[in-house]
């Protein structure tokens, strides 16, 4: 096991592992940074090509597409040949797209760059988490995944903040062709610098195992538990930082669009917060992962609640509050990629962590583009009110009910399947106990 062989290793072992697992986040960030950028261009990119609310969230929903129904194919691809490879073949894919996106003359060639974009990205973030997983025990790989998801939106805060300024200061193509050197740095970053696994380890199976495995990956109830808890997260951040969010800010509540960038800086900023103690959570008590799962989407429902039920631009400070709200459920939906860890043995984790990480983007390809139907279909002239803002957007409330039923109906389906191997969830009352007693109850495949 990777664990072992990282816990009997020399001091230098161990920092060669930390240096393995910064070179994958510094290769997921700039892919967090090709992701997100659309995000910031929305109002830009519907003046350039001449499209209505319908097409511009076409631009962001043909490349998250793309990404969900990669999942699978790119987590196949990760169990066979690695992190490395994967890092370096996605890293190459979205530059590449963001060389066609800078010279695109128009909306068929721009869309053609978002599908490089999606498929470059698909199993980037999956591939640096099993960097964790391979290089360290698995005791600390749950807060590893959040610190490796909280830093990598550091990608959010150069798309926000540098690319934006950028973009208005030098014009589309300079702004773009700027994302195409990241990206060539990110594949370098990648071919040069990352190991799947320490000196020893086999990393990857030998012939067509991977494909035989499918059947029992998609079987178990763990990984449709992460594919449910990603969705819960993580539908609503997608579709606020990714496509919605600054048009709302801007034309809904007011705002200028420096202004709608920088407070989706707020998203880093929740995610640094609340990043750390729900990783810290899990690693400590991983029998309760699901409570804290729940307890994030009463807060993120909280946060659309406070977005979109006045009928009124809210102060900024309302805003601020309601966009940290709704951000805490982008590292809450990484608990997913936990639970479906935590299911399978490490040679199933790459495709089991890849389902599961398409919950969220999968409900969020939806929502994203019945949001810009609801807007053609309310405000034709292309200015959409805050009440029309208000009425498209809470088509967010439907992945949320789903996930919501699917966590609790695949919990005790999980659960069930632990108590055959031996594993049971003791009742909350007895865990509550123990926690008063000092002690630290429960095992590494607890939900």
């Amino acid at each position: 096991m990777a664990e072992q062989a990282v816990a009997g290793s020399s001091r230098g072992t161990q920092r060669r592992a930390w240096l393995m697992w910064a070179a994958g986040l510094g290769v997921y960030i700039v892919a967090v940074v090709h992701r997100s950028s659309f995000g910031v261009t929305g109002l830009v990119a519907a003046d350039r090509f001449g499209v209505d609310a319908t097409t511009l969230s076409l631009f962001v929903v043909v490349q998250v597409s793309v990404y969900a129904a990669l999942q699978l194919p790119g987590g196949i691809a990760l169990d066979r040949f690695g992190p490395r490879a994967v890092l370096t073949v996605g890293s190459a894919t979205m530059a590449t797209g963001q060389l066609v996106m800078a010279l695109a003359p128009d909306v068929r060639v721009a869309l053609a760059a978002r599908v490089l974009i999606g498929s470059g990205d698909a199993a980037i973030f999956v591939s640096a988490v099993r960097l964790a997983g391979s290089w360290f025990d698995r005791r600390r790989v749950p807060l590893l995944t959040q610190l490796t998801g909280i830093v990598g939106q550091l990608g959010q805060v150069i798309s926000a903040l540098p690319f934006a300024l950028a973009l208005h200061a030098f014009g589309w193509t300079p702004a773009f062709l700027g994302l195409v050197l990241l990206g060539a740095g990110a594949t370098t970053l990648a071919l040069t610098g990352v190991r799947n696994a320490p000196a020893g380890v086999v990393a990857t199976p030998r012939g067509g195992g991977v494909l035989r495995e499918m059947g029992p990956t998609l079987r178990h109830p763990g990984t449709w538990l992460g594919f449910f808890t990603h969705m819960l997260g993580g539908a609503g951040v997608t579709v606020f930082v990714l496509m919605w969010g600054v048009p709302f800010l801007v034309q809904g509540q007011g705002l200028t669009p420096a202004q709608a960038g920088g407070l989706l800086t707020v998203n880093v900023l929740a995610g640094i917060a609340a990043g750390p103690v729900i990783g810290e959570f899990t690693a400590r008590h991983p029998l309760r992962r699901s409570w804290a799962v729940l307890a994030v989407a009463a807060t993120t429902a909280t946060g659309w609640l406070i977005l979109l039920v006045p009928s009124t631009p809210q102060p900024v400070g309302m805003l601020v509050v309601a966009v940290a709200a709704i951000s805490v459920g982008g590292p809450a939906s990484v608990i997913g990629l936990d639970f479906a860890a935590t299911s399978h043995p490490v040679h199933r984790t790459g495709a089991a962590q890849a389902v599961a990480n398409s919950g969220g983007f999968v409900a969020a390809v939806i929502v994203m583009l019945a949001v810009g139907v609801v807007l053609d279909h309310r405000a034709p002239g292309g200015s959409p009110t805050l009440t029309d803002y208000r009425v498209a957007l809470s088509l967010i409330g439907v992945p949320w009910l789903v996930a919501l039923t699917g966590v609790l109906l695949t919990r005790a389906r999980t659960r069930a399947a632990m108590a055959e191997d031996g594993v049971l969830v003791p009742p909350l009352a007895e865990a509550w106990a123990r926690w008063r007693a000092g002690l630290r109850g429960g095992g590494p495949a607890d939900r």
